[in-house]
């Protein structure tokens, strides 16, 4: 009897293949749990090369709530169609969730401003803001317009206009941003 052959693996998509930089996606595994929710995790990588994500201090939302605008909301700020108030979640579930997320807003950035790929510290700033506010938001902005004409200085400076929600300023937005702008321009030459 013939030994079938073994399956192929299929390459499981993580953060760090998609941005280029593992550097990129810890820092994205602690900035959007600390900026969504305010909640402190530890990111480390494993000897596998997998991002493991332990809650180190702070709430944890395992149960679906409203944001600020009252938007259905799980975890750490993930706001997809299928979050229904009430629906709760493991810290695991939340993670893998959270690494989904980031993984399509990466790719969906990365598409329309491929520069960014391997430059680590706009790539942090850029896919938080598109968590945020959405990869369509970023790609017709003028961030997107400068980057693509290699002004990284002009775009990171368009940060601090992405301070609405909900038609209305918000001080925690205006603080991100600023976060955002200051981790953008690092190590830009000036």
């Amino acid at each position: 009897m013939p030994v079938p052959a073994p399956k192929p693996k299929v390459a499981v998509k993580t953060l760090a293949g998609v941005l280029g930089s593992v550097a990129a996606a810890l820092a994205l595994f602690t900035m959007v749990p600390a900026e969504e929710s305010g909640r402190k995790v530890a990111a480390t990588v494993a000897p596998s090369g997998a991002i493991v994500v332990k809650h180190v201090s702070g709430k944890q939302y395992l149960k679906a709530y409203l944001d600020a605008v009252g938007v259905a909301t799980a975890c750490d700020g993930i706001a997809t169609k299928d979050i229904k108030l009430g629906q709760t979640y493991t810290e695991a579930q939340c993670t893998t969730m959270l690494e989904r997320e980031l993984i399509a807003h990466a790719e969906g950035v990365i598409k329309c401003i491929p520069g960014v790929y391997g430059r680590t510290n706009q790539a942090i700033a850029i896919v938080s803001l598109a968590y945020n506010v959405g990869v369509s938001m970023v790609c017709k902005s003028s961030i997107a317009r400068f980057w693509n004409a290699g002004q990284w200085r002009a775009g990171c400076d368009f940060f601090p206009r992405y301070r609405f929600a909900g038609g209305r300023v918000l001080p925690g937005l205006v603080a991100r941003r600023a976060r955002e702008r200051e981790i953008c321009l690092k190590e830009l030459p000036r």
